[in-house]
């Protein structure tokens, strides 16, 4: 690195916001610990100047830069490779104001700093809803990283995904120019929507500094249930039906296998089951603007319609009961890290398909390796499951990873093919899925991602290794 360069970026951003050396790594390792690597620095601009102007002295000095925000991503798209190129993290952190709320016109405009937690409770306050409802982790998760990603979550159902959330956005550019398209229009058809580029891009294209999020809302009233199912199949019918006769009130459907029950119950203090016997397969709905009483009506009737593939439900409108069913589902992340490491899957296939692909991949691993643990859960209202796989022996995991994880990964990825899915549905590809994504997209389509790049970033020198 030029000598003057730790100089220059200390006078951009200020002294006390460049960390070297120590202070530097645990910036260069992600929240789960599978991915480390190394930066010459750490910076924490606090304007989109400022991160302007870094980039811009990166591009004249071909230093690559690893954006990061919470850095609680899944496939290590936050953190620099183990063996790449010279690079700094510039984390956003500290762009953490907000900087607008518009109740009347239902926006809010963000620093790519701002925790979703925050942005939760500006919303509350002003009698409006933020709907990007992330199961785990939302405490510590900032906006950029979750647009960066296209963060799903509990409310795709109902609200759409992080790219329907979004109105308008401040990018800086790979050269250091800063594209303000902070617009607040439901309408606006002039020309191709650039924002949508950078969303889901994972900063390989530039870094997002701000947005414009659309609110919600407010429900009036909340009714969840927590139903004990016979098997997969068995919860898509039941949330067919539900569909039919609640319509988009249902604002959550999650699917929850016994596996993950097990680890919660074993490494978070405080959970309980349920219900008095113990299910293989539960659900967990959600319902708004609809009473106790019509909630509890269809889930009847559903059983009537179902007979035993519904085996027993549970209905409240009270805020503690619900979120103790909630707990069951937002802790299986931190019960699996608690665990160990497992080859994760982030997939998605059409809705009338999940339970063929949990059958199929499930009976496909378990013949290729026996003795394997699976742990299948997730927004079946999107199609989405997380669906993963180690060794129930900590000392045989270890081995089972470093040597399988790629056949295990190439068995559930071509039964996600063959049945129209996606081997990304959240998360995105960071490095954990760079290479896997090349068997499952066109070379046409591969090729239209590389010009993309390549225009706005010729020099390769934004996020390298990640995505493409």
């Amino acid at each position: 690195m030029n000598s003057d360069l730790p100089t220059a970026f200390a006078a951009v951003v200020g002294g006390n916001a460049v960390l070297t050396g120590e202070a530097a790594e645990p910036y260069c390792t992600d929240w789960r610990g599978r991915y480390h690597g190394a930066a010459l620095t750490v910076l924490f601009p606090q304007s989109t100047q400022q991160v302007a102007d870094v980039v811009a002295l990166c591009a004249a000095h071909r230093i690559s830069i690893v954006p990061q925000g919470g850095n609680t991503g899944a496939c290590g798209a936050s953190v620099p490779l183990a063996a790449g190129p010279t690079c700094i993290v510039l984390n956003l952190s500290r762009m953490n104001c907000i900087r607008a709320l518009d109740a009347t016109n239902y926006t809010m405009t963000v620093e790519a700093g701002c925790k979703l937690a925050d942005i939760y409770t500006a919303a509350e306050q002003a009698g409006r809803l933020f709907p990007l409802g992330l199961t785990a982790i939302a405490p510590h998760c900032e906006i950029g990283g979750n647009l960066s990603t296209n963060a799903g979550g509990i409310g795709v159902l109902r609200y759409g995904n992080a790219r329907d959330l979004v109105l308008g956005l401040e990018v800086v550019l790979p050269d250091g120019r800063i594209w303000s398209g902070l617009r607040s229009l439901r309408k606006d058809n002039t020309g191709y929507d650039l924002k949508q580029l950078f969303i889901g891009a994972e900063g390989t294209l530039g870094i997002i500094t701000a947005a414009v999020l659309k609110l919600f809302p407010r429900p009036q009233s909340m009714a969840t249930a927590c139903i004990a199912v016979r098997d997969p199949a068995a919860a898509v019918a039941l949330l067919a039906h539900l569909r039919a006769n609640c319509g988009d009130k249902i604002s959550a459907f999650e699917l929850i296998s016994r596996s993950c029950l097990d680890l919660v119950f074993h490494h978070i203090p405080g959970m309980q089951e349920a219900f008095a016997t113990r299910h293989e397969w539960i659900v967990i709905t959600q319902l708004a603007d609809v009473l106790q009483t019509p909630l509890d009506g269809a889930l009847r009737e559903a059983l009537q319609d179902f007979g035993a593939g519904i085996l027993e439900f549970a209905v409240s409108a009270d805020k503690e009961q619900a979120e103790a069913w909630w707990q069951l589902r937002k802790n299986i992340s931190e019960a699996q890290k608690r665990e160990g490491i497992s080859v994760k899957h982030d997939v998605s296939v059409p809705l009338s398909r999940v339970a063929e692909f949990i059958a199929q991949a499930s009976a496909v691993l378990h013949a290729a390796f026996s003795g394997i643990r699976i742990v299948a859960f997730g927004h079946l209202g999107d199609g989405n499951l997380h669906f993963n796989a180690s060794m129930p022996d900590p000392k045989q995991n270890a081995d089972f990873i470093a040597r399988r994880e790629r056949a295990v990964n190439r068995i559930v990825y071509e039964v996600v093919a063959q049945l129209d899915g996606s081997i990304s549905a959240e998360h995105g590809l960071g490095q954990l899925k760079r290479e896997e994504i090349t068997h499952y997209k066109s070379a046409l389509e591969l090729e239209l991602m590389r010009n993309i790049k390549h225009t706005l970033d010729p020099h390769g020198l934004m996020n390298p290794g990640k995505v493409i």
